[in-house]
Formats: C-alpha cells, sequence, structure tokens
C-alpha cells in the first residue's frame, strides 16, 4: 500500500505539459510571422548584400567588378595632352621666326645714271674677235671664268663707264651670246663694234667670218655673286683708288664718307675711283647704279690688292 502513495496522478502532469506546449506554438506562430513579413529580413542580412553609402571607402577594394558607367575618365598623359588641347590651346611661346629681309628698294626703269649704253634699247654694230688670254683688260677685273668677255669701243666705252656691263649679243642667224664688258677696243673700232673673246664669237660663226653684224642691248643678269671691294696697289690712308666687282648692272657712282655727308669719288679710264687726298679712304663706302640703286658698304679696311666681299648686290631689272 505504501508504494503506491509516491506516484503522481497522470492527470496533473498532463495539466503542466499542455500551458507550454501552448506558449511554445504561439512563440513560434509569432517568430514565423515576423519573418515573412515583407522587407523584414535581418539587418545583418541586408548589410552584408549591400554597402553603407554612408560610411568611408575602404582602403582595399571589393573583388566585385566595378560597374561600366561608373569607370573614372583616365587622366590625359604628361607628354600626351588631349585632343581638346591640341587642337584649341595655343603654344605657351610662339616659334621663332627669322625676320623676313627687306626687298630691294623699286627703281626707275628708265636707269636716269645711264651713260651712252641705255637699258631697253637695241644697237647695231659689228663684232670681230680677238685672243682675250684670260679674259683681262681695261677694266683690270682680273682673269675671268669663262672667257665669256668682250672689248667695247672707245666712244661707247665712255672711260670705263660700260666696264663690268652685260651684253647680249645676237647674230644675223639667230645665234646670241652673253658676254661682260672687260676691255676697251681703240680705234679703228667705230661706235657700235664689240671685239669678242675667239670663245664668244664662236657662238654665233665660225672664226673664219671674222666680222659680222650684230646687234645687241644691255642686260640684268641672274646672278648669285655679290658686290666685292678691292683698294688698288699703293693705297693708304692718305691715297686710294677703289674698285667695285661683280656688279649685276653698270656701276654709276662711287661715294666715300666725309663724316658729314658722301663724296663722289672721280673714275678713272682704269675703272678705280680715285681719292687723290685720302678722303673717306677705308672708311664707309656707297654704290649706284644707272637705276639709281644705292648700297652702302661698311668695314672694308685699306688691303691692297685684296678684293674684299660684301653682302649686298643690285636689284635685277
Amino acid at each position: 500500500m505504501a508504494s503506491r502513495s509516491h506516484r503522481r496522478p497522470p492527470h496533473r502532469r498532463r495539466s503542466v505539459l499542455v500551458p507550454l506546449i501552448a506558449l511554445s506554438a504561439v512563440a513560434l506562430l509569432v517568430a514565423l510571422v515576423v519573418a515573412l513579413r515583407p522587407g523584414a529580413e535581418p539587418d545583418t542580412v541586408r548589410a552584408a548584400a549591400e554597402p553603407s553609402t554612408s560610411s568611408p571607402a575602404s582602403a582595399t577594394p571589393t573583388p566585385t567588378a566595378p560597374k561600366a558607367t561608373g569607370s573614372p575618365k583616365p587622366k590625359p598623359s604628361a607628354k600626351t595632352p588631349s585632343p581638346a588641347r591640341t587642337t584649341t590651346r595655343p603654344p605657351a611661346r610662339p616659334s621663332p621666326v627669322a625676320s623676313p629681309r627687306p626687298a630691294p628698294r623699286a627703281v626707275s626703269g628708265s636707269a636716269p645714271l645711264a651713260g651712252r649704253i641705255k637699258p631697253g634699247t637695241t644697237y647695231k654694230g659689228v663684232a670681230t674677235h680677238y685672243d682675250a688670254a684670260d679674259g683681262d683688260g681695261a677694266c683690270l677685273y682680273g682673269p675671268s671664268p669663262d672667257l665669256m668677255v668682250a672689248a667695247m669701243n672707245t666712244t661707247d666705252y665712255e672711260t670705263s663707264k660700260a666696264c663690268g656691263a652685260y651684253i647680249v649679243v645676237r647674230a644675223a642667224n639667230g645665234a646670241s651670246v652673253t658676254v661682260r664688258v672687260t676691255n676697251e677696243c681703240p680705234l679703228p673700232c667705230a661706235p657700235g663694234q664689240l671685239d669678242l673673246s675667239k670663245e664668244a664669237f664662236a657662238k654665233l660663226a665660225g672664226l673664219s667670218a671674222g666680222r659680222i653684224p650684230v646687234t645687241w642691248s644691255l642686260l640684268s643678269p641672274s646672278t648669285s655673286e655679290k658686290v666685292s671691294i678691292r683698294y688698288k696697289t699703293g693705297s693708304s690712308r692718305h691715297w686710294c683708288a677703289v674698285q667695285a666687282l661683280g656688279h649685276r648692272n653698270p656701276l654709276a657712282r662711287l661715294e666715300v664718307s666725309t663724316g658729314s655727308g658722301w663724296r663722289a669719288l672721280t673714275r678713272t679710264e682704269y675703272n678705280y675711283f680715285l681719292s687723290p687726298d685720302g678722303t673717306g679712304c677705308g672708311g664707309a663706302l656707297r654704290l649706284t647704279d644707272i637705276y639709281g640703286e644705292q648700297l652702302t658698304v661698311e668695314g672694308i679696311a685699306v688691303r691692297p690688292d685684296a678684293v674684299q666681299p660684301t653682302r649686298v648686290q643690285f636689284a635685277r631689272h
């Protein structure tokens, strides 16, 4: 009988379990309702899926690929400017450009300082020939490089005014040759007559012809040569004779600087300009051609017999 009094009645254990089961069911139901509510995933899940917009960027980038629309434009290289700068931005400093040289001063085509030989005029005469040797003559230029030279009759030579003139000579058969006056042909050479070197005469006719009718006219040729200056033997600061060589057009005047102006020197028959008292010897020179163009030359020392080049030349006509 004693052993039966210590056993719990079956209906009391069941009464305790029922409330516990009920409470557990309610809690589970509430949890399911919360979990299944739209947009109600836990904050820890949302933070892992979406980066925060308010927190600073991490120093170590995430391994996910960047979006195409969010990629920054690359900076233009310092060595290769962007196309916009290349086409619209001017250089910081313009490239140096050499200053253009002034064009030769326009001169009159009438050649107001010409002597007997004038441009634009055709002269008639005869041509003969002589042995010109090295091409030197009364003009005292020295040897000629091509022997295309001529001796002018005394009348047209005009006390060496014709020296250095370029002449185009034409024969009746249509042949022509260009020569430079370097010598004088004394009488019996008549006005209009040219005594040509054998080499020049042969361009017009056979040497056996001896004498042929010709026409000739003054020429202002193309040349790359510059004018040169030479002082005659014996020149000094007290006496000098000055000569110009290589001038394109016939020379009309040579002047020396006196400090207060220009003084024209007298031209001799041997084609030097003479300063008997030494005025202007070694100083600045001014050359004028038959067209009136003037060239000023400085820095030419008195050095007898030395050919001293300049950087100037008369304009072509």
